[in-house]
């Protein structure tokens, strides 16, 4: 159960937020819990989870390890903050800054090697869908995102689908029409990497994502987890939708 707080929250919001989270899922043993501060909040994150199940991730990073990249945040930069996870290619990033399916690779392949689990975003617009391109898209997301990687690479990740057109909109996927999505997924995972490979890798499902309805989503045997925006802002409203 990830949550991606996105561009929220100073550090003393962090520490905050956290104080009120953690006596609400310290008996929370069914999941892992990762929250992705921004990074200004990292410190206060890993700071005030300490001793916890609870991880912490970054939402994007570079793929330098170092070098004359002005603004950017390498993955051992990650890692050494204390980081275990990072969001990788989310929708905001495509649609915002130019990620493509090349440079979501590039990130990922940076994140592995500093040891970092990547959630690796793949989703379509509302126009793919509309048009009926839903699986065309998804399947070239994952054949130049995904598929470059080795088969102890991909054992390393964790794909998060996210319809774009559910995102921050209030609109979310139907269970069955994330189902679905996450059916294909796993297919493809399947016929790349293998039975055993595709069935174990974890997929996330991320578009408006509340305590109201991640029952219903969950409850769909395709949905490992969830990746939530705003609802994660919120202790009581995360902790919820943790303890399902």
């Amino acid at each position: 159960m990830a949550g991606n707080w996105k561009m929220y929250k100073t550090p003393a919001e962090t520490t905050s937020f956290f104080e009120k989270f953690r006596p609400l899922v310290e008996k929370s043993e069914h999941c892992e819990i990762v929250i992705c501060p921004p990074f200004t909040n990292i410190a206060a994150a890993v700071g005030a989870t300490q001793g916890t199940r609870i991880r912490v991730g970054a939402q994007n990073l570079y793929w330098a390890k170092e070098g004359a990249f002005t603004g950017e945040i390498s993955a051992p930069m990650i890692q050494a903050a204390g980081c275990t996870h990072t969001i990788v290619g989310h929708s905001e990033r495509r649609q915002y800054f130019g990620e493509t399916d090349e440079t979501v690779l590039k990130r990922t392949l940076a994140a592995l090697e500093a040891g970092l689990t990547p959630i690796v975003c793949v989703g379509e617009l509302s126009e793919h869908r509309e048009s009926g391109q839903t699986e065309a898209v998804m399947v070239e997301q994952c054949r130049k995102g995904i598929v470059p990687l080795t088969l102890e690479q991909f054992s390393r990740i964790v794909i998060a689908y996210e319809p774009v057109w559910a995102i921050g909109t209030g609109k979310t996927a139907t269970p069955e029409i994330a189902a679905d999505a996450h059916r294909l997924l796993r297919g493809q995972m399947r016929a790349h990497y293998g039975q055993a490979a595709g069935d174990a890798v974890r997929i996330l499902y991320g578009g408006s994502v509340k305590p109201d309805n991640v029952r219903s989503l969950m409850a769909q045997p395709e949905i490992d987890g969830v990746l939530v925006g705003g609802a994660s802002l919120d202790a009581n409203s995360f902790a919820s939708i943790v303890n399902f």
